[in-house]
């Protein structure tokens, strides 16, 4: 034991100490856990009783001396490198380079506003999935099987993997309606539901217009439900959305799946109803549909249309926010571009 511990001295006082690197192989070899000093203190125990006070000494001042040998090898190696010449190559006059912080995407924080307004009148929030069948998507909502909804032309139809059996064709849900349907399928009456998402149709992408775009749609399904509640509900809608001086107006229309059905304008808040490219020079721009559920729907989804009625809307996010921000091209909501993000940080 006395021949190990004075080798390992010599060792200890002739190792290498010069770089960081074989200072750092110093203390694995030396000080370490697992290192040649802690082998003879594992050895110490086998040392017979009346020797082994004066061993342990040796041992612990071997200890001393690698760690002072270390520490002041360390210090040698920091003081260098302080005095070490900057290096000529860097601009130490920079400033730093900023921690930008991302900021909500315009989409998310209109949606988001829009859901806190409705669900201020009593309505929940449902979800479904983006990948539909036709009974969800069309045949519930009363589409007739020669619509032209149903063309390649307007929706983007899945095909099924190769040798899959399947009951129905699946597609892109085209509208949020879908849903509806799942709701009404589901859920005990009476229902009060918002159903946010993003929804696909085959179109030429332009300043109005895009093909993948998100839709915030409702339905409101109790015993005695009339077209004056819709009214109230949009009406409450918007002004709490773009303010109480906002002017409002219903145009009849057709929809498959209510009855009647009409078309929701607002004042264009771009041009402020002088006519510009979002309103096409009319004044006026639509933010949604709207009507009473049509009774066959609800008959479609197992609810009794002689004694329940509804009603219905959906609205385009990106149209409440074009007109909220006074945005005048759509595209921009998916070109990414961070100039155009950071206008929202505030917000």
């Amino acid at each position: 034991m006395q021949e190990s511990i004075t080798s390992l001295a010599a060792e200890v006082a002739a190792a290498d100490v010069s770089s960081t690197a074989a200072l750092d192989q110093f203390r694995l070899l030396y000080l370490g856990r697992k290192g040649r000093l802690a082998d003879l203190f594992d050895q110490l125990k086998t040392v017979p009783a009346e020797d082994r006070r004066a061993i342990g000494q040796q041992l612990n001042g071997l200890k001393q001396q690698a760690q002072a040998r270390f520490d002041e090898a360390q210090a040698a190696l920091e003081a260098a490198s302080a005095n070490e010449p900057a290096d000529a190559s860097f601009d130490y006059t920079l400033p730093p380079v900023p921690h930008a912080l991302g900021t909500r995407h315009p989409l998310n924080l209109v949606r988001e506003q829009m859901l806190r307004i409705f669900a201020r009148i009593g309505f929940a929030v449902a979800e479904g999935p983006e990948i539909e069948d036709d009974w969800h998507n069309f045949t519930a909502l009363n589409f007739p099987e020669n619509h032209p909804a149903r063309d390649m032309q307007d929706t983007f139809f899945v095909e099924p993997a190769p040798g899959a059996e399947v009951a129905q064709p699946h597609l892109l849900r085209t509208h949020t309606s879908t849903v509806q349907v799942r709701v009404m399928e589901n859920e005990p009456l009476p229902i009060r539901r918002v159903m946010p998402g993003r929804v696909f149709r085959n179109e030429a992408i332009s300043a109005r217009a895009h093909m993948m775009f998100h839709q915030v749609e409702g339905i409101y399904i109790d015993e005695n439900v009339s077209f004056a509640d819709l009214k109230q509900t949009i009406y409450y809608f918007v002004r709490e959305m773009f303010g109480e001086e906002i002017n409002i107006r219903f145009r009849p229309s057709y929809f498959p799946f209510t009855e009647p059905s009409a078309e929701i304008d607002i004042t264009c808040l771009i041009c402020k109803g002088a006519g510009c490219n979002i309103c096409k020079g009319s004044g006026w721009v639509e933010i949604g549909g709207s009507g009473m559920v049509d009774p066959a729907v609800l008959e479609n989804c197992g609810i009794d249309s002689e004694k329940y009625s509804g009603y219905a809307w959906g609205m385009g996010i990106e149209r409440i926010t074009m007109l909220k921000y006074q945005v005048k091209d759509l595209r921009l909501f998916t070109e990414n571009d961070v100039r155009f993000l950071r206008q929202f940080e505030a917000q």
